[in-house]
């Protein structure tokens, strides 16, 4: 094994907590400006405070997924290289990166629960280069992987996961976002007896939430993001959960961008195990707002705390981390942990 693989493969183990620092950053910049309802600085001050975080870390990290395009995002841009400098003579691991410094910015601006920072990271070609379009999804916990068909009838997925997580219909509870485009979604869901929690913002975190037992949601079913989509895949795999999906592409423009990503067929479906095939995936979110998962950033006279979760594919392991950011020392009131 060379040197390079060596480093690849302590990616779970050496980076790990590495990356649970760079969201950390960008969940407590963001969560200063929540309830302002700017939206975009929200999301500027969370890209920039993990862009200053990456450059601490002894990496090639290459972004996959990120803000857009260079011309379009000037930080975390899709191809944009973070990392330290590495000394003369040594060369860092290639480390592919897909980040949504802020995921749920109206959340944030709104002051509304499960804004949380995140990001995925794998080896190199561990994680799709996905078009930044839309994408048809279901998710739902490990016990309904192999189980999910995004081309059936809505009733009869439902039925499928009531069979295999043991529960009626009636029992479900369906995470789906409140769209326009998804009203046909929503009364089938109805009309089949599921239960249904619409959402403003945040698929992503809903995503995470349906593959952890006692979290109350049992599948997310619709459209959403399709970089989004990546990361949740991302976080899938690690909780070893169930996910299918399709890009939707609905444009000759959009048919063409996606086949000069090297996507031959536009209409595949795909599993988690295809968006994020890496061998070596870590997850890493950081509460905002407060949500289902995760407490929001709390701030107190001599800094912060926060609530996060890192999770590796290998390892199988999901970590609660809670940590006190101190500024200024504890002084003779001591730290508050509330």
């Amino acid at each position: 094994m060379s040197e390079a693989q060596g480093h690849v493969f302590s990616l779970e183990n050496d980076l790990a907590l590495e990356l649970v620092r760079v969201v950390e950053e960008a969940a407590i910049a963001s969560a200063r400006t929540m309830g302002e309802g700017d939206r975009d600085k929200s999301d500027q001050v969370a890209v920039q405070a993990m862009r200053k975080a990456f450059e601490n870390i002894p990496f090639a990290g290459n972004i996959v997924i990120g803000e857009g395009e260079r011309d379009k995002a000037p930080m975390l841009y899709i191809g944009e290289r973070v990392g330290a400098t590495p000394p003369p003579g040594i060369q860092f691991p290639e480390v592919d990166l897909a980040v949504d410094p802020l995921e749920g910015t109206n959340l944030c601006a709104l002051g509304t629960p499960n804004a949380i920072s995140v990001l995925a990271a794998s080896e190199k070609g561990g994680l799709l280069h996905a078009p930044d379009c839309y994408m048809e999804k279901i998710i739902a916990g490990p016990a309904c992987r192999g189980s999910l068909d995004i081309e059936a009838p809505v009733e009869d997925n439902l039925k499928e996961i009531a069979r295999c997580m043991d529960r009626r219909v009636q029992d479900l509870v369906i995470v789906v976002l409140d769209r326009p485009r998804h009203a046909q979604l929503i009364a089938d869901i109805r009309k089949a007896g599921a239960r249904i929690r619409l959402i403003p913002d945040g698929d992503l975190s809903a995503g995470i939430a349906v593959a952890v037992r006692g979290a109350g949601v049992h599948a997310v079913m619709g459209i959403g993001g399709a970089p989004e989509g990546v990361i949740t895949a991302a976080a899938i795999r690690c909780l070893h959960g169930a996910m299918v999906a399709r890009l939707v592409i609905d444009s000759p423009q959009l048919e063409e961008r996606v086949v000069s990503m090297g996507i031959r067929d536009p209409k595949r479906i795909y599993s988690a195990r295809h968006l994020a095939p890496g061998k070596h995936i870590v997850f890493a979110a950081s509460g905002v707002t407060d949500g289902a998962l995760l407490r929001g950033v709390r701030f107190f006279g001599e800094g912060c705390r926060t609530h996060s979760l890192v999770m590796t594919r290998s390892v199988n392991k999901v970590r609660f981390i809670d940590s006190v950011h101190l500024e200024t020392g504890p002084g003779p009131r001591g730290i508050r942990l509330n």
